[in-house]
């Protein structure tokens, strides 16, 4: 299946979102940016009209940190329909109190990391080793390298 289609709106957005990171987020982020287990994750990363709070593409999973507004109004249903949508583009929505953040930012890194390769062996997968740490595309643990293409 292909990837969404990304609008320019969604990519400003995301782009602006990632210079604004809510204080869970900040957390979370210190612990996801340096590739653990082998996985890479991105952080406000648009797909389609959504912006991810965080994502990893070789496991197809969305991280989002939800806060007590979440909660709230009609954001439930808001939540439910984007992760409806995710869900159809074969991405998986792991959904995560901002307060279990701030509780135990390191378990929740470990927690996340799990459900990757969980996801990523329930794919068919192979998930990537520690050594795999340094590649910095899916391609490039894949075997591929930059300078193998001619």
């Amino acid at each position: 299946m292909k990837r969404p289609p990304k609008p320019a709106r969604t990519i400003r957005r995301a782009r602006r979102l990632r210079r604004k990171l809510s204080p869970a987020e900040v957390l979370l982020w210190q612990r996801l940016k340096g590739s653990p287990g082998g996985l890479r994750f991105r952080k406000q990363h648009a797909a389609g009209d959504f912006v991810l709070d965080f994502f990893c593409a070789r496991a197809n999973l969305a991280i989002e940190v939800d806060g007590d507004a979440h909660d709230m109004g009609d954001r439930p249903e808001r939540d439910a329909a984007r992760d409806a949508w995710l869900r159809e583009h074969r991405i998986e929505t792991l959904r995560i109190p901002a307060r279990q953040v701030f509780a135990d930012p390191a378990a929740t890194a470990e927690a996340i990391v799990a459900a990757a390769r969980e996801r990523m062996i329930a794919f068919g997968k192979t998930p990537p080793s520690d050594a795999d740490a340094s590649a910095t595309s899916p391609s490039q643990v894949d075997g591929e390298d930059d300078r193998d293409r001619t």
